[in-house]
């Protein structure tokens, strides 16, 4: 039987759901690298060198695309490499319950913040698979999608119905700091609940792993910086489509402290972001983009195409965000040819990274949508 056409815009349609798998605010939707690559050939390898939670990569998955991703966060490159993989939820069930079953018990991480954030019970289950996950050498596709489904359901809000996450009332995109979080739960009266987390993980399982999930194709998602990042991949790219961390949106670390614990960092928040863009000013953040453009045409094919998504926090840039792309693309002086540049209009709610800014400045930034051909 012919299957229906995908309306990209429902997220909800079963295989589209995948692309759920852990909330992460820096995301553009969806759409935005699919509409455009629908003019890409089926031969055409896509590459995105900001790929985030893998938005760009599973855009062309459903296209049929092989794709190459690459973030220098551990936490996007882990969630993006399971928008590649075909597994059923029947084998991510399994393969929970067997971890559960099978590590011993090992300590927890303490303080008060703890207590709070999730009944003990559940981070004890919590803390065994994030063993388990620290003493594999290799992970196989189960593994891959069992960790990004953790990802997602390990912190979140506190539903009236049955339980989607792990811990006690927080935000789904990025993890609230300790000393804030834990003034919040004691002054609202909240305590952690007890997740039966097995039957969380095959629910979800079930939702995003399901009969629709789109045929693989061939890809990568590898950990490193796009700006200096070696030879990893086949130098044949046709089509890049990225969004670079806006100008001024420098916490992405900080923020996903508590998801960067389950992959085996610290238990504390580590305020250092040496692999990140440089946002200390408009130049070196500029100059640092300009790597990333000198590094990625060495990577394309005659006539690559390039689309950037782009914006910039208000308060703090003096240049607009038209101004520090044209800038950065001279500066990497290395054949990338402006062909259009166009308004993106305004975030809307929840969906791109300006909407975090909000809060901030009070109104919303423009966007706007590069594009360039690689003329050398």
């Amino acid at each position: 039987m012919k299957k229906e056409p995908i309306q990209i815009h429902n997220r909800s349609h079963p295989r589209l759901r995948l692309n759920t798998i852990c909330p992460y605010f820096t995301m553009f939707p969806l759409a935005f690298p699919f509409q455009t690559l629908q003019r890409a050939r089926k031969t055409d390898l896509v590459y995105d060198p900001f790929c985030g939670r893998g938005t760009t990569n599973f855009a062309a998955r459903l296209l049929g695309l092989n794709s190459y991703g690459v973030d220098s966060n551990p936490i996007a490159q882990a969630v993006a490499q399971s928008k590649l993989l075909y597994v059923s939820e029947k084998e991510i069930d399994a393969r929970c319950r067997a971890v559960l079953a099978e590590m011993p018990d090992t300590d927890l991480p303490q303080g008060e913040y703890w207590e709070l954030a999730y009944h003990p019970e559940t981070l004890a289950e919590v803390c065994k698979l994030r063993k388990y996950f620290m003493t594999k050498t290799l992970l196989d596709d189960i593994d891959i999608s069992l960790r990004a489904i953790i990802l997602g359901i390990l912190h979140g809000p506190k539903m009236k119905t049955q339980a989607s996450y792990l811990s006690n009332q927080m935000p789904r995109t990025f993890a609230t700091k300790p000393n804030y979080s834990v003034q919040y739960w004691i002054k609202n009266g909240l305590i952690a609940d007890k997740v039966d987390l097995a039957s969380l993980v095959k629910r979800k399982a079930a939702y995003v792993f399901n009969e629709e999930l789109p045929r693989k194709v061939g890809g990568q998602i590898i950990l490193g910086d796009s700006r200096s990042i070696a030879d990893s991949f086949d130098q044949d790219i046709g089509w890049v489509i990225t969004s670079p961390p806006y100008f001024g949106m420098s916490t992405y670390e900080q923020d996903q402290w508590l998801r960067n614990w389950f992959l085996g960092g610290s238990d504390q928040v580590n305020y250092s972001s040496a692999s990140q863009l440089k946002h200390g000013s408009e130049t070196t953040f500029i100059n640092d983009l300009a790597k990333v453009w000198s590094n990625t045409a060495l990577k394309c094919k005659p006539n690559a195409k390039m689309v950037i998504r782009f914006g910039a926090l208000p308060s703090l840039s003096v240049k607009t965000p038209r101004e520090i792309i044209k800038e950065s693309l001279v500066i990497a002086d290395c054949g990338w040819e402006l062909k259009a540049l166009r308004s993106a209009g305004k975030p809307f709610p929840a969906k791109r990274q300006a909407n975090q800014f909000k809060g901030q400045t009070g109104t919303y930034v423009e966007e706007i949508d590069v594009y360039a051909t690689l003329t050398i």
